[in-house]
């Protein structure tokens, strides 16, 4: 964060409350920061970073299974409204699957509804599923893998054709661009056997405004990567 990588930077899956952190040093840095922790300690949570006061601050989306996880974090710059989201993973067991569809079909309609009273929506965070066959090294060993699974892909289809942009797709149709890679297999990072399943996603009515988008794979704090947008507000 002392390289001044963004104005805002969204992180997913804390595992942290905000006492748990010595925050003072993103205050030092001239980062306000925000928390939205999961009520069991050690587990799920977002937060955000930003050098821009937002105008108001939202925790969660009042569906109580996802609040009590920590998932969504959303914050207003003027007109447009930032959902910092870590959607669930299905990949413990079929419990955690049949959560993870009903967490996406409950979050479809709160953002349909959402975007009546804030029609620029930026959605960021670690989503969880890789969208395409492009999206992922290997999509035939994978088509039976959670986070790849054709209910997964087919809630992606619906989601973006519901007025949303794939930003990084915008500028990027090339393959082999990844943003998580298994720790089980330390070799695969190296061989760039990843899946793309990060995104800072905006709604169509924001695509005039994108500027930039990218991956940056060499920055290595975990198995995920830093998905950045730039866009103009």
């Amino acid at each position: 964060m002392k390289t001044d990588p963004a104005d805002i930077i969204c992180v997913q899956e804390t595992k942290a409350n905000r006492d748990n952190v010595a925050h003072q040093q993103f205050t030092d840095l001239g980062f306000y920061d925000y928390w939205f922790s999961a009520q069991k300690k050690g587990y799920s949570g977002v937060a955000v970073f930003t050098k821009l006061k937002p105008d108001q601050v939202e925790l969660g989306t009042g569906h109580k299974l996802s609040d009590d996880e920590g998932r969504i974090l959303q914050l207003d710059f003027g007109d447009i409204r930032l959902i910092n989201a870590y959607f669930p993973s299905g990949t413990s067991g079929d419990e955690r699957q049949d959560f993870k569809y009903k967490w996406l079909d409950e979050f479809q309609a709160y953002l349909n509804k959402l975007k009546k009273s804030h029609p620029k929506l930026i959605l960021c965070g670690d989503y969880n599923i890789a969208h395409r066959e492009i999206d992922i090294h290997d999509p035939k060993g994978n088509k039976n893998s959670s986070g790849f699974l054709p209910d997964e892909r087919a809630w992606m289809d619906r989601f973006l054709a519901s007025g949303w942009m794939d930003s990084f797709r915008e500028i990027h149709p090339e393959p082999y661009r990844y943003s998580w890679w298994s720790q089980r297999f330390p070799s695969v990072r190296l061989q760039n056997k990843g899946w793309r399943i990060d995104y800072i996603n905006t709604t169509e009515n924001l695509k005039k405004n994108l500027l930039n988008a990218e991956i940056y794979p060499e920055i290595k704090h975990s198995d995920h990567c830093p998905v950045y947008l730039e866009i103009k507000t």
